[in-house]
């Protein structure tokens, strides 16, 4: 099989020489690898050092945000008749002898994509700050409930795809990919499977994705909000008319008792509109739901098309 190892880049020129270098030569279960470090407008020397330790470059002209670089990456690792694809942070946080342990899963058949956690087990070189911690299990338990399957870690950014993962997945959020890339799949029934791997943490490097802990927060929540959109419609627009319209009814009730106990509605009529109100709301999102499913199944078509479309475009 053929590896294709992206490292996603953006001014590592202190550290990347060292993640490439320290690839191992011979992975179990690959005749062939390749290593392209995606430069995502970096103004320091990332793109000569890259070259110098051995990785081929592509670069975006400017900084476009690591959802746009993983997307790159896809399109890299198709067009370069990959069967694999590894993605490994620039920073050398990551032991590259769990490339290896990433891979094997798909190599044998029993996943599509391999996600690398840092939770799974507890790692003495993981001294991570406390909010960010919290952060990344709350994010964990959200995207598991809304899967319905266990994540201990889906902020992490050293995963394994095979090449059927990688001609199901259309990213659109631009910020980062990491959760989205899971709901995506997830919800076209490919397996993931998570692996414990062993992780370091910088105290003194600041993330140019995590660095900004309000700004990370809202931006994930925003391309997991319009994910979650994408594939239940109905489920969440549902939900929330569900919500309103019982709310409705509650004070529907409470007027229709009013009404039977005295023979009028004064002087609390204004709750009866209020409850109509409220019911009506409750039927439009169920509506607008029903409407969204429609589209969600013509949405799913077209990536049914664009799947094929890419399997002729990439065919070895």
């Amino acid at each position: 099989m053929k590896l294709i190892i992206i490292i996603p880049a953006y001014n590592e020129a202190k550290t990347i020489a060292r993640v490439i270098r320290g690839i191992p030569s011979a992975i179990p279960g690959v005749a062939e690898k390749e290593v392209v470090v995606i430069n995502d407008g970096s103004f320091d020397d990332t793109v000569k050092v890259s070259r110098e330790a051995g990785a081929q470059v592509v670069s975006h002209s400017k900084n476009l945000g690591l959802g746009v670089v993983f997307s790159t990456g896809i399109k890299e690792a198709l067009s370069r008749k990959g069967d694999l694809m590894v993605t490994i942070d620039a920073d050398g946080q990551f032991d590259h002898s769990d490339i290896s342990k990433l891979i094997q899963p798909i190599v044998n058949s029993e996943a599509d994509v391999v996600l690398g956690s840092r939770f799974m087990t507890s790692s003495p070189r993981l001294k991570m700050p406390a909010i960010k911690l919290i952060g990344n299990q709350l994010m964990s338990k959200f995207i598991s409930m809304v899967c319905g399957q266990k994540f201990f870690d889906v902020s992490c950014g050293f995963r394994a795809y095979s090449k059927e993962a990688l001609l199901n997945l259309n990213i659109f959020g631009k910020f980062t990919y990491t959760q989205e890339v899971i709901l995506n799949l997830s919800f076209k029934n490919l397996t993931i499977k998570e692996v414990p791997i062993s992780a370091e943490y910088f105290p003194e490097r600041v993330s140019y994705i995590t660095g900004n802990l309000k700004k990370y927060v809202f931006n994930s929540l925003k391309i997991i909000f319009r994910t979650v959109l994408d594939y239940l419609p109905l489920r969440f627009f549902g939900l929330l008319g569900l919500v309103f319209f019982l709310a409705g009814l509650v004070l529907d009730i409470i007027m229709i008792s009013i009404f039977w106990k005295t023979g009028q509605f004064s002087p609390y009529k204004s709750v009866g509109v209020f409850g109509l109100v409220l019911n009506a709301f409750g039927l439009i999102l169920f509506v607008v739901g029903l409407v969204a499913d429609m589209l969600g199944r013509i949405r799913h078509n077209q990536e049914r098309i664009i799947y094929f479309q890419k399997k002729e475009l990439y065919k070895k």
